[in-house]
């Protein structure tokens, strides 16, 4: 139970060891430097290095570039621990002491930030001939008819993303040409027969480790594809949970057809998807649950040695991995169930997408006057072409228009896998349940299929109530 917000210097001096806001003061001073500029904080996790003090040589020179376009403005960056930085805004922003931009994902409630739904229908300075800021953003991931977008509370836009992030799976070209794999496998059945190559040449097939990662995304983009069938029939929400439809099937959506019934664990593409997922996991790292994290791609000391062939990342991934892979590496999709391979596939192929879960900022409400001002010139100018030698040099994917995508990135957007998936994913367990939790006795051969279908059946029953509950939609009639 989150305590009630404090104020003033008695916040910073019960919170200064979390938030050090006694460093930064609160967000909501108006006032100006001695030297006539307004000086911005911008406080959030390193998603690029180890350093504790910096994101970067490329965002300095970012930093530099806004600060020579806005001479009156001070750009400050604060890198918070990873390992705590939910913890810090979560707390900063209920006490009414974060500084002027925070990282978007920890929890907080909508009226601790700003809703920027008015600011993105005016013009963004930064975009040549731009009439309202809003429309230089990729509309398929960000924007008022973007679910995801939405602040689940409010429905507003309440954060400005800086870049995309997407998912997909590396691959040491040395090995498939050593293992006889002449090309990235498209298929499942191509992915079945480069995993044999793979294995006889002496390498495992598919990085894994004990993280929950792996075993988010492959349920996922297995799943995916096997209900995509069900797109026109399911959905019945739009993005702001009306009746409507929306570009990709929404959890409320989901959410009514399995109270329905019409949805269950007996559905034959549930059953389908859990046989090819765990023999997925079967083309991995043997010990897989014994291996550590690896962070932004899966089983990364495995895949960078040259043990695994294959391994799941991000475009966060790519700095890290062309320093320390000493091989040629390549990008692919998740490869596509066809009928060849699964006769409940409707040959729909692999598609994620990307989305905007990397690196977003919001502006706290405690921030006024001048400071929001200066944060929202700063938040304009991140989604503006002046972004792209950023970019470029940390692997990011643009979420803006007009903006290509770096070399190393441009294949986790390759064809219809950078296209989101038309149905949400089949359910797991309850927010905050993980994929392991739900699905490690199975992929581990610890419990039957049917005895995995009879357990899934309870944590959806759980997931679904839990959902109504926090969503609100215990008045509607589906959910009573």
């Amino acid at each position: 139970m989150r305590t009630p917000p404090k104020s003033g210097l008695a916040a910073c001096a019960a919170l200064l060891a979390l938030t050090g806001c006694g460093l930064l003061g609160p967000g909501g001073s108006s006032g100006s430097g001695t030297d006539g500029k307004v000086t911005i904080t911008l406080a959030g996790p390193n998603q690029w290095n180890a350093s504790g003090s910096s994101f970067g040589p490329a965002w300095e020179s970012l930093i530099d570039s806004f600060e020579k376009r806005e001479p009156g403005i001070e750009v400050k960056t604060q890198v918070l621990p990873l390992d705590g930085f939910m913890q810090t805004i979560t707390t900063q922003l209920a006490a009414g002491t974060a500084p002027e931009l925070v990282f978007n994902q920890p929890p907080h409630k909508a009226h601790e930030v700003h809703a920027l739904d008015a600011e993105l229908q005016k013009p963004n300075p930064y975009v040549p001939g731009n009439q309202r800021w809003i429309e230089v953003f990729r509309e398929d991931y960000f924007g008022p008819g973007v679910s995801k977008a939405l602040s689940k509370e409010s429905g507003k836009l309440e954060y400005i993303p800086f870049n995309l992030v997407a998912i997909g799976l590396f691959y040491n070209k040395d090995a498939f040409a050593k293992a006889g794999v002449d090309q990235p496998p498209a298929t499942w059945e191509d992915f079945r027969s480069a995993c044999k190559k793979l294995r006889d040449a002496g390498f495992d097939p598919v990085a894994l480790d004990k993280g929950g990662l792996a075993a988010g995304w492959t349920w996922e983009a297995v799943s995916t594809q096997l209900i995509d069938k069900y797109h026109d029939d399911w959905n019945v929400f739009d993005a702001t949970g009306k009746p409507g439809k929306a570009p990709t099937v929404t959890e409320k959506s989901m959410s009514k057809v399995i109270k329905e019934g019409r949805l269950t664990t007996k559905t034959p593409e549930v059953a389908e998807s859990l046989k090819l997922y765990k023999e997925f996991f079967d083309c991995g790292t043997p010990n897989w649950t014994g291996v550590a994290d690896g962070g932004a791609t899966v089983g990364y000391r495995d895949f960078v040695s040259g043990k695994a062939a294959m391994s799941w990342g991000t475009d966060f991934a790519v700095e890290a991995l062309k320093k320390d892979a000493k091989f040629a590496l390549g990008t692919m999709p998740f490869p596509t169930i066809t009928k060849a391979s699964s006769p409940l596939s409707s040959d729909a192929p692999a598609r994620y997408g990307a989305s905007i879960g990397g690196t977003s900022y919001m502006i706290p409400s405690t921030v006024k006057d001048q400071k929001y001002a200066a944060a929202i010139k700063f938040l304009q100018y991140m989604s503006s072409p002046a972004v792209k030698p950023w970019l470029d040099a940390t692997g990011g994917l643009p979420a803006i228009k007009g903006v290509e995508p770096s070399a190393e990135t441009a294949g986790l957007m390759e064809g219809e896998w950078g296209k989101p998936f038309r149905v949400t994913a089949l359910p797991g367990g309850p927010e905050g349940t993980s994929f392991r939790d739900v699905f490690d006795g199975y992929l581990l051969g610890e419990r039957s299929l049917e005895e995995e279908l009879t357990d899934l059946a309870k944590w959806w029953d759980r997931g679904i109530e839990a959902g109504i509950k926090k969503n609100a939609w215990g008045d509607e009639d589906w959910a009573k």
